[in-house]
């Protein structure tokens, strides 16, 4: 039987005091029992659920791990407490645990396969594929078409979309550019038809590859990268690597990766809340730019914010 305090149907903010009190009190992890979710299934979150005479309030276990994403904490797996409640614990995360804790000695080798990026699998993320495989379908791309991957790394936002258009792998063609030469290796092998052609270079000198123009142009967390004019390179694309009807679609990083975990919006310093103004700037530009040259722009996504831009049905 657990001996954590037990909330029942305390408001929110009497949880919220008691472990904020934890953390400055130096707690490294925080156990509660409260109501199992399971019990008040079909309610929103603050209900109330009458269990053998006892009041207790619903919250979802969407409630508790929002909790401690915004604490920057991590929600472990909950436990049996006493019926009706279960256990949660809420651990600090470290904050020397991110994702690249030192630059590689080569600045393009940064988001390389042997970087500690390559520990992130966004394929592996259920919004990030759910919203990237409805922004291509919105896309409608024919099997023949030819798409253009800016930032490719290895490859991933292609072999979603090959999943996404059967034909495409060995129809179309697939071309990528990125400034890591061990990243496009990867590319290459495992895009390696006749059609699909990867490069090495940075997006300054993407006029000098001489591309081409494309029926999709995918840019996801590029235009954000440091040293990258994002207004420049947009228009670059539109005016000249997209096709008529052409489609774009643009991925804007709104998460940071913390000690294995996956945390909404971008954090400034000495901010614990996300901090938007950025990312919203952002894609006001490029949907105004995007609509001022005749494509209609979706705008989804949640830690990767997607802005598609497909062209307007012809009146």
């Amino acid at each position: 039987m657990s001996t954590v305090p037990a909330f029942r149907a305390e408001p929110l903010t009497a949880v919220l005091a008691h472990v904020e009190a934890a953390l400055a009190a130096g707690a490294d992890t925080i156990a509660i029992a409260v109501l199992d979710p399971d019990r008040g299934r079909g309610r929103y979150s603050g209900e109330p659920v009458d269990v053998d005479g006892v009041a207790h309030v619903h919250r979802p276990l969407r409630a508790w791990i929002d909790l401690a994403d915004r604490l920057g904490l991590r929600l472990a797996t909950p436990r049996p407490a006493a019926p009706p409640l279960i256990e949660l614990r809420f651990e600090r995360l470290d904050p020397a645990a991110r994702w690249q804790a030192e630059a590689p000695a080569d600045v393009r080798e940064r988001y390389g396969p042997a970087s500690g990026y390559a520990r992130i699998r966004k394929l592996e993320e259920p919004g990030f594929v759910v919203d990237l495989a409805a922004a291509y379908r919105r896309a409608a791309l024919a099997p023949t078409a030819r798409v253009l991957a800016l930032g490719v790394n290895t490859g991933d936002e292609l072999a979603l979309l090959t999943e996404q258009v059967p034909g495409l792998d060995a129809e179309g063609e697939l071309v990528g550019v990125d400034h890591s030469a061990a990243a496009v290796a990867v590319a290459r092998a495992r895009f390696a038809g006749p059609h699909h052609g990867f490069h090495v270079a940075d997006l300054a000198g993407l006029r000098e590859l001489v591309l081409g123009r494309f029926d999709l142009v995918i840019a996801l967390g590029t235009l954000q990268s440091p040293g990258v004019d994002d207004r420049a390179l947009l228009r670059q694309v539109v005016q000249d690597h997209l096709t008529p009807n052409g489609a774009i679609v643009l991925g804007l990083p709104n998460c940071r990766y913390l000690d294995g975990e996956l945390q909404h919006g971008a954090r400034m310093k000495n901010f614990r809340e996300p901090e938007l103004g950025l990312v919203i700037k952002d894609l006001a530009f490029y949907r105004k730019y995007l609509q001022q040259h005749d494509r209609e722009v979706f705008v989804t996504g949640q830690h990767y914010l997607l802005l598609t831009a497909i062209a307007r049905p012809a009146r």
